[in-house]
């Protein structure tokens, strides 16, 4: 399968990755680093030193990298506003590309020949992490198991990890795939292929269900400076702690869980389970800052980029020239996005309940329905009169054409 000597691979000590390290060994004869990255998947971290090596890796990193997960990812993200499709904030998509830099990093430093990935060829992820390695090591050779080998299903890989006496995390009965980072969970594969299904409530970790939720709604202050959230409830919080803080009182209330059938970058369409609890609320309050402080023209026209910029970080196309540029045009309008926003949190909803901000382009004394003395209501007939001058002429002619018929 030609010359490889070393390849790194992204490494989870999922199903996929568990039977990847045997495999690569046994058809391209080569030394496999495992490289894990920690993006805020907790307590699944902490075996696969162990179970990597036992599974025939020759070392393994586990690199944290949840600092430059949100502040350089999400954070960009949020305050691009991107949401896939009106409903998925993109918690797989943005992890992607920070994972796979850090691979390609530890690459470079190990000398590699090659990285690999567990990523199926029917999903988004083989894209996200291949276009970030030609971006950033066009030279490395990429392998995808998935596309090589004759396993033809989780089942079948279940089958080769006994074998091989390799412990997976996932049974013939329960055949989830689950992805977790701070931003989210999806949940996908199984019982979820049909999407007439109805999520099980023990599957969900990160959020109770609605109808647990406390009976008393709970009222929660975020703090944004020029669109980025800095404090929650008058405490500062660094970019990891605060997603964390969020994670845990939206989960309390219920709130994150999106169902959602999407359309898959390589043409299909899937049906994938998400829990969001905090990015929901940042996604919320960030929103409404964004209405007390850009004018009309740069909001409407930034409702354009967002949608833009959810389809980038969807399709894998972070390391590109066009996201760049479009976070150039996302910093100006954020400059004045600063201020805190009040929410209530009850059984799954949010409801705004107060914003404030010193850049605030509301004005009570031009808004109010009672008596002022800024807006001079004769002036709205001379506005409209110019304003419906097409329609005006385009009504004439008609009427003209009617009459000679």
């Amino acid at each position: 399968m030609g010359e490889v000597k070393k390849v790194v691979l992204a490494y989870s000590g999922g199903l996929d990755t568990s039977v990847i390290i045997p495999w690569l060994k046994e058809n391209y004869g080569c030394e496999v680093v495992a490289m894990a990255a920690d993006v805020g998947q907790g307590e699944e971290l902490a075996p696969l030193k162990e179970k990597a090596i036992a599974s025939g890796a020759s070392k393994i990193y586990i690199e944290d990298i949840k600092e430059d997960f949100v502040k350089n990812y999400v954070f960009p993200m949020l305050k691009a506003g991107a949401v896939y499709e009106g409903k998925y904030l993109l918690g797989t998509s943005i992890a992607r590309p920070v994972i796979a830099k850090k691979l390609v990093e530890v690459a470079l430093a190990e000398g590699a020949d090659a990285i690999a990935h567990g990523c199926t060829g029917k999903g988004n992820d083989q894209v996200r992490f291949e276009l970030t390695a030609k971006a950033l090591a066009p030279h490395l050779k990429v392998i995808a198991p998935w596309r090589e080998w004759s396993l033809k299903s989780r089942d079948e890989e279940i089958d080769y990890a006994v074998a091989h006496g390799i412990p997976v995390p996932v049974t013939k009965a329960k055949p989830y795939s689950m992805d977790r980072n701070l931003w989210h969970i999806s949940y996908e594969a199984g019982v979820l292929e049909d999407p007439a299904f109805e999520p099980q409530e023990d599957m969900f970790l990160l959020t109770v269900s609605p109808e647990k939720a406390p009976d008393t709604p709970e009222y929660v202050e975020i703090a944004f400076e020029a669109g980025e959230p800095t404090a929650v409830n008058g405490v500062a919080y660094g970019p990891v702690e605060l997603v964390e803080k969020l994670n845990a009182l939206a989960g309390k209330h219920g709130i994150g869980r999106v169902d959602l059938v999407e359309n898959r970058l390589v043409g299909m369409k899937s049906r994938g389970v998400y829990e969001t609890p905090g990015g929901t609320i940042l996604t919320f309050a960030h929103r409404e800052l964004e209405y007390l402080t850009l004018d009309r023209e740069t909001m409407h026209y930034k409702e354009l980029i967002a949608a833009k910029y959810a389809e980038l970080v969807y399709y894998g196309l972070w390391f590109t020239p066009l996201r760049e540029a479009l976070d150039a045009f996302v910093a100006v309008t954020q400059k004045h996005v600063t201020g805190t926003v009040r929410l209530k949190l009850y059984k799954g909803n949010i409801s705004v309940a107060g914003r404030t901000s010193p850049y605030s382009l509301y004005r009570e004394d031009l808004a109010t329905f009672g008596a002022d003395a800024v807006y001079n209501q004769k002036d709205a007939e001379g506005f409209i009169n110019l304003f419906g001058l097409p329609l005006k002429v385009q009504g004439l002619l008609k009427a003209a054409e009617e009459k000679k018929a």
